[in-house]
């Protein structure tokens, strides 16, 4: 049996952001890809400006490996907007979603629909960021090659809305990995009606899975982070 696991970062991250955790995953005999998203490339193909949330959605799509019998599509962060459209657009080619420090959002949902300009710069948000905790136990090495890899994220993807139609997806086995917050948090937000978890609500087999650390638990706690995905990976009894 073949599974596919599709790794897929957030925010202006390539595939490098998974370096820690995909050999740990490939020594358990998967098949693992990382991707880069389009416009986040070291040299970006294509003006990040012209990149839309589509465009990521279609990337992750395309990378689906359709000869898989069993499929895992890891998400990170912001990378949930164009990864619940690419579960909704073929809920038939994924067979369990880790949702990583995130959550699946509802139809009609934008990021930042206010963003200006071309990008979104990792320092427009670093402040911040560092201020919320989510920079949790990162070593001082790997804060630097956080902001030294950084790529601008093409802007078009943080304020495009997602629009879906295929209730199917609400039904995709997933794991959600709490880390800057507890599970019990998770659930709380999202039945306080916090935009970015609300869907959670939607979706009738969501397992939680606490892993408290930040918010980049690939790079703070890999291992813990593979045992996560690898269990996801495992056929159900």
């Amino acid at each position: 049996m073949t599974t596919q696991i599709l790794l897929v970062p957030g925010f202006w991250l390539g595939a490098w952001a998974w370096d820690d955790v995909l050999p740990l995953l490939r020594d358990r005999g998967h098949d693992v890809t990382a991707l880069t998203l389009p416009g986040l490339e070291a040299e970006p193909v294509r003006p990040p400006g012209e990149v839309t949330l589509d465009d990521h959605a279609g990337c992750i799509a395309a990378a689906l490996d359709r000869d898989a019998d069993r499929r895992v599509l890891v998400l990170h962060s912001g990378a949930a907007l164009p990864g619940t459209l690419a579960l909704d657009r073929h809920p038939d080619l994924v067979d369990h979603v880790v949702w990583v420090d995130t959550a699946p959002v509802r139809d009609g949902h934008a990021m930042n629909p206010d963003l200006e300009g071309d990008t979104f710069p990792l320092e427009a948000a670093w402040e911040e960021e560092l201020a919320g905790g989510s920079m949790r136990d990162l070593t001082p090495e790997q804060l630097e090659e956080f902001r030294r890899r950084a790529v601008p994220q093409p802007a078009q993807t943080v304020r495009g809305v997602v629009r879906l139609g295929d209730p199917a997806r609400l039904a995709v086995p997933g794991t959600v990995v709490c880390t800057a917050f507890s599970s019990e948090e998770y659930r709380s937000y999202a039945a306080e009606g916090v935009p970015f978890l609300a869907a959670l609500l939607d979706h009738t087999a969501l397992d939680y899975v606490d892993l408290p650390t930040g918010h980049w638990p690939m790079w703070s706690l890999p291992r813990e982070l593979a045992d996560v995905i690898d269990a996801a990976a495992r056929p159900p009894a």
